[in-house]
């Protein structure tokens, strides 16, 4: 029996050695399978390196890279400018070296080019569309979802990139070289611009992959190398959605978007007083600051485009006023225009009075999409890559607003 016995406790030491050493093998492996996904998760940036580090990191991370070049006068020839990490791929933008004067000859640029301001309202797909190419309304100040998707599409292969209205009203073009920025507007919030449709799974808003924001976000994932942005002019009821209204705001310029003033009543000022007017825009902006308090753009997009003049009695307090106590001030203002506006460097230049483009098709005619872009061939802005520096060619140096001092002529 005793014989037996130590057998058996023989037996059982065996069982317990071989279950600890498969024990310490998986925390082992566990370890490490969480290191690397740790690894994964913490791309560093290459922002001063070269291909070749990034591309020993990716061989040993199992990454892909793509990468693109550009012309800059801070970074030598061959290093990396700009890295980011979207689903197991890092994007760089690899330096080609300081610019010449050559250079900007070759690529025509014109930072004194005019700029075009794209004017939308809804995004409605119907099933029958009787109108002009993607027009829903006779007028065509609404789009198709496949026409609003061909348009971002005809810009993009066009050689524009989108930028923040914000940006462009106060000077900041950041755009490569080459390249001409392009201004995306949606007035009167309605629902097709931010359609919801419910939660997702994480709580997260479900969006309509067919409403304007649906398009742009789809956009921006065919494009992970540029920005993707546009400003939405909203009224007192945002974007008629009761329930999701301030949630949808937040969302906007936490996404990339800005959000900026269309009255609240979307009055036409020429039949309004002055204290009326005061209410319709002072009002709105009391909205805005108490849902996003200083994240909103200080930009106004006049209803119908009135008052059509800066004479009119009621321009001034469209700009600046009173409402319930409580003084505001507008930056810049949009008017429904038809054609590009002037360079922000251009002396002729006045943010108060901007004109758009709509964004419509007409057969080429009465300033529609086609016909804008045609005209935009023979004096469009063209970006030298810096957002610092403004080039301009030699015979333009007259046109140029003398508050900027950076400035290169050739």
């Amino acid at each position: 029996m005793k014989k037996k016995k130590r057998k058996i406790k023989y037996k059982n030491v065996v069982i317990m050695f071989v279950v600890i050493i498969g024990i310490i093998f998986m925390i082992n492996n566990f370890g490490k399978a969480k290191q690397e996904n740790d690894n994964k998760g913490d791309i560093p940036s290459f922002v001063g390196k070269n291909l070749e580090e990034l591309s020993l990191y990716a061989d040993k991370n199992n990454y892909l890279i793509d990468s693109t070049e550009e012309y800059n006068n801070e970074y030598a020839k061959g290093v990396i400018i700009e890295s980011s990490y979207i689903d197991n791929k890092i994007y760089v933008k690899v330096s080609k070296g300081a610019i010449d004067k050559d250079v900007y000859r070759e690529k025509a640029v014109n930072e004194l080019g005019k700029v075009p301001i794209m004017m939308y309202h809804g995004i409605i797909d119907t099933e029958e569309n009787k109108y002009t190419g993607g027009n829903v309304d006779k007028d065509g100040y609404n789009r198709t979802s496949n026409a609003f998707r061909n348009d971002l599409e005809f810009y993009y292969n066009n050689g524009y990139r989108m930028i923040r209205l914000n940006d462009y009203v106060n000077g900041i073009i950041d755009v490569p070289l080459g390249l001409s920025p392009i201004i995306i507007t949606f007035d009167d919030g309605n629902k097709n611009n931010f359609n919801v449709l419910g939660r997702n799974d994480d709580g997260s808003l479900e969006i309509d992959p067919n409403c304007a924001v649906g398009i742009l976000e789809e956009f921006k994932k065919k494009h992970p190398d540029i920005t993707v942005t546009a400003t939405f002019f909203v009224m007192e009821g945002l974007f008629n959605q009761k329930e999701y209204n301030e949630e949808i705001l937040n969302w906007l310029v936490n996404h990339g978007y800005d959000v900026g003033n269309h009255t609240t009543t979307h009055p036409d000022f020429t039949t309004i007083s002055t204290a009326k007017t005061q209410e319709v825009v002072g009002k709105m902006y009391q909205k805005l600051d108490k849902i996003l308090k200083d994240k909103y753009v200080k930009i106004i997009a006049l209803p119908f485009g009135s008052p059509y003049k800066i004479t009119h009695s009621n321009y001034p307090y469209i700009i600046k006023g009173e409402y319930d106590g409580i003084p505001y001030e507008t930056e810049a203002i949009l008017r429904v225009g038809w054609e590009p506006e002037v360079s922000p460097f251009d002396t002729s230049f006045d943010k108060s009075f901007l004109k758009r483009c709509r964004a419509y098709d007409n057969n080429g005619k009465e300033f529609d999409i086609q016909m804008v872009f045609k005209n935009l061939e023979k004096n469009r802005y063209i970006s030298d890559g810096d957002k610092e520096l403004i080039v301009i060619k030699e015979n333009d140096e007259k046109k140029l607003n003398n508050t900027y001092q950076n400035v290169l002529a050739y």
